[in-house]
């Protein structure tokens, strides 16, 4: 690796207050963690004003009633059994993800293609159903990840559980959210490594969530390059006298470019290691991203333009359930 590279990467995390073990391969740094919720000064000192990630204790949501309720069994799926929400259905898990292209298998062009979720309107309880059983093996991951403020519209019934906004960042950024999501997956949901333009309060209710992170200085470590768009429709099909859902990738018309990242840091077999280590030097020789598990109850700070690749476990539920400022 180029000695300049190094001094980069020493220059800019030692900027970000990031300790010297960041910069070993082996070793992830941590986030900053505080055990109660800073105040605004302190909050756009230390983490906004810097660009600095912040990982909040349970103590900031404890007066949340959804911390008590939305674990249990029956609770949303009772508050929200008629309401229709947008569901996102995948093959694998990895909706807005890179893909195999399906028109060039070992053919000239782009193997790759950027490629999104089908969505589907359905009820609410049939949405729960649905992120439960979700398995890579039946072909089928259902997450619940609309992004359109859909707290505050497809689930309105429950906004009321959460606050509204976290005061303490509200203050220090300046101005309330533009948009508050709710996400409810299952183990098998991943979100590729991407950036926002904008800052982002995470908070897990049920659950964990955990976070791979690299500061906007580390953008050359990932690759990112222009693919087309693609996106999964669904085929019916009847199969043994039951009704089945089959997704297929067809490429968007006309042709869409997005440019996305190319590395996958957590490949499924050794041998897709093997291939992305060799094919993404700069991603795997270089120093471990940050590492951050966001438990039940917790809330991430992560300002704008940080890159961020997320995984999750669900709680005793069977769900994994969080809010997004």
């Amino acid at each position: 690796m180029e000695p300049a590279l190094r001094e980069l990467w020493a220059e800019s995390r030692d900027l970000l207050g990031l300790p010297s073990s960041s910069l070993d391969a082996a070793a992830a740094a941590a986030v900053p963690r505080v055990d109660l919720p800073p105040t605004p000064l302190a909050f756009l000192r230390d983490h906004v004003s810097p660009g600095r990630p912040l990982l909040v204790s349970a103590a900031a949501t404890r007066h949340w009633p959804a911390v008590s309720l939305w674990p249990t069994a029956s609770y949303l799926t009772d508050a929200l059994r008629s309401t229709a929400v947008s569901l996102h259905l995948t093959p694998d898990g990895r909706a807005d993800a890179l893909a195999s292209h399906p028109r060039r298998p070992g053919g000239p062009g782009p193997s790759r293609c950027f490629a999104s979720a089908h969505v589907r309107r359905v009820d609410f309880p049939t949405a729960v159903r649905l992120i439960r059983a979700s398995d890579p093996a039946a072909g089928l991951v259902a997450y619940a990840q609309q992004q359109d403020d859909c707290l505050r519209g497809e689930y309105a019934a429950v906004a009321g559980d959460v606050d509204a906004h976290v005061p303490w960042a509200s203050e220090a950024l300046g101005c309330l959210p533009e948009a508050v999501n709710l996400w409810i997956g299952n183990a098998h949901s991943v979100t590729s490594f991407h950036k926002d333009h904008y800052d982002n309060i995470y908070v897990v209710v049920s659950g964990e969530k955990h976070f791979l992170l690299l500061p906007p200085t580390e953008h050359h470590r990932l690759y990112v390059r222009e693919y087309p768009a693609a996106r999964y429709v669904a085929a019916e099909q009847d199969s043994e006298g039951e009704h089945q859902l089959r997704l297929k990738l067809e490429m968007e018309e006309p042709e869409r470019i997005v440019p996305w990242s190319s590395v996958d840091p957590c490949p499924a077999s050794p041998e897709e290691m093997a291939v992305q280590a060799s094919s993404f030097p700069l991603y795997f020789d270089g120093p471990a991203p940050m590492r951050c598990t966001v438990r039940a109850g917790e809330m991430l700070y992560l300002p704008s333009m940080w890159f961020h690749h997320v995984s999750q476990s669900p709680g005793s539920n069977g769900l994994t359930i969080a809010v997004n400022y």
